[in-house]
């Protein structure tokens, strides 16, 4: 018989410290008053309104924690039930170890492997193909808790970069278990490595390592160097849908729902208008959340889904695209 992956529950945490856009407003106007105007240019273009922040103390992993639990509960299964935690996120708690190792001690799934995905926002629909993968071909696991989490603000300038804007903490995550019905049903993948200098942190790696000078200087900091073009999700995005599509042998007009990286409102407007899907077919979550880069896709699809909006059955498609920059999509069929 063959072995299928399907979701069977979802999750996700927010902080509860709101830092609304008049706040961030404040903070701009003193570094420089004209950063006002770029906050409220910021808005019009993303929809994002707001933004929640951890607090001081908390790591990634708390949030993912957090997270995680919520999951567990909507599948209802226990910490001990789970065989592997996948983590993506770009705002670990360390450089080494694992920050995955982190949750699994926290959580205290001490039956659990684990291991992380560090592609930025396409980390998400990479560790669910590939928690898909591993269940579809080793009997032995049953469940994989996949986990996306982003607390990037507390790697920024948050009060005197204006790119922090965007950055909103958070967690989401999603249960794999096998199944004799697809649930997983195809992937697609690319990257463009000539972005990898546009936007990151830069320094307290092998490439430079964190010195006194540089943490002064700011560059252990998440910094936008030189702004990605528009075509990169403007075209990529529809293109990942299509190709998600050919390898799965579905129409895109078979899609019942479209979770996307959120972090314009207005990409995924035109995206949605290129593919030639009604919006309502999306759902977004900045305008209330912010953007919470590696959690924003499950946060988005656990809302959601919760929400009523995805429903048993539903082919859903999720399409993550993230610094370096790496895009991935995952079509899933939810469970009847």
């Amino acid at each position: 018989m063959q072995r299928y992956a399907t979701i069977i529950g979802t999750g996700r945490y927010l902080p509860k410290n709101e830092i609304s856009n008049e706040t961030f407003g404040k903070w701009m106007a003193k570094v420089n008053p004209a950063l006002e105007t770029v906050v409220g240019k910021f808005e019009n273009s993303s929809g994002i309104k707001t933004r929640f922040y951890a607090d001081e103390g908390m790591a990634t992993s708390d949030l993912a924690v957090e997270a995680a639990k919520d999951a567990l509960k909507d599948a209802g299964i226990t910490p001990n039930d789970v065989d592997l935690i996948i983590l993506g996120t770009d705002s670990p708690d360390y450089i080494t170890p694992a920050t995955s190792v982190v949750i699994q001690e926290k959580l205290g799934a001490k039956r659990a492997g684990t291991f992380d995905v560090g592609c930025a926002c396409a980390s998400f629909p990479t560790g669910l193909a590939l928690g898909a993968g591993l269940i579809g071909t080793n009997p032995h696991l049953k469940y994989i808790l996949v986990i996306g989490a982003y607390m990037m603000h507390r790697l920024a300038d948050y009060k005197s970069d204006v790119i922090s804007f965007f950055y909103g903490d958070g967690a989401g995550a999603a249960v794999l278990a096998p199944s004799d019905q697809p649930g997983f049903v195809s992937s697609a993948f690319f990257a463009d490595g000539s972005y990898y200098s546009h936007w990151g942190i830069y320094a307290g790696g092998t490439a430079e390592p964190a010195t006194v000078e540089n943490v002064q200087s700011g560059k252990t900091k998440v910094k936008l160097v030189t702004a990605f073009p528009p075509e990169v999700n403007n075209e990529g995005w529809p293109q990942r849908i299509r190709e998600v599509a050919q390898n799965g042998n579905f129409t895109i007009d078979e899609i019942d729902f479209v979770i996307f990286t959120q972090v314009r409102l207005n990409t995924i407007t035109l995206v949605m208008e290129e593919i030639g899907l009604p919006l309502e077919k999306a759902h977004w979550i900045m305008d209330k959340w912010g953007y919470t880069g590696s959690a924003c896709l499950p946060m988005a699809f656990d809302d959601a889904r919760k929400l009523g909006k995805i429903k048993a059955g539903d082919l859903v498609v999720f399409v993550g695209s993230g610094v370096g920059y790496n895009q991935a999509a995952v079509a899933f069929r939810m469970p009847k």
